[in-house]
């Protein structure tokens, strides 16, 4: 997971979330836009990105439901091959 916010922010959240994953910080948007996921208001689409282990983009997915998030994350995960502990 990535944001615009800063690394004091992400950490913050991911601790209230009790995330067990990382969240990156990428302040100066730099990645963002590299990416192509910032939006005219200066923030990030919620895209997710399914990376493999070669560094290969395999699936872009850009219907994010908030709510189902997790639920779809991890079976988009299982359908790719993706190990999930």
């Amino acid at each position: 997971m990535a944001s615009v916010d800063t690394l004091e922010t992400n950490t913050a959240f991911a601790l209230e979330h009790q995330a067990g994953f990382p969240i990156l910080a990428d302040p100066s948007k730099e990645m963002s836009a590299a990416y192509g996921v910032m939006n005219a208001m200066g923030v990030d689409n919620r895209w997710t990105y399914y990376i493999d282990a070669t560094g290969t983009i395999v699936k872009i997915d850009k219907e994010i439901s908030p709510a189902a998030a997790g639920e779809v994350l991890t079976q988009t995960m299982k359908e790719l091959g993706f190990p999930i502990k």
